[in-house]
């Protein structure tokens, strides 16, 4: 049970981080949901460390998890964005 939480919290994630970085009419449902779930576990490794929260991909389902693995995923899309068009968004 817990995985399907996972991923619907994802992505939900992702599909909030590509509205942010208006890339939500290139991507599916799959791919929010990969953004989602690469940008939980890249905010744990750089943010969690700095604001002491932990992130979805630890099970750990709380408002700050929350929002480090949603600034996670708007990371992604920017580096994502930064490749494919030479510039951020």
């Amino acid at each position: 049970m817990n995985f399907i939480i996972w991923l619907v919290v994802g992505g939900v994630l992702g599909w909030l981080a590509s509205l942010m970085m208006r890339t939500d009419g290139q991507q599916g449902v799959v791919l929010n949901v990969v953004v989602g779930i690469v940008g939980a576990f890249l905010g744990g490794l750089l943010i969690s460390p700095l604001v002491g929260a932990g992130n979805i991909n630890d099970g750990n389902f709380s408002l700050p998890s929350l929002l480090v693995s949603l600034v996670g995923a708007v990371i992604l899309l920017a580096i994502v964005n930064l490749f494919r068009r030479g510039r951020v968004r």
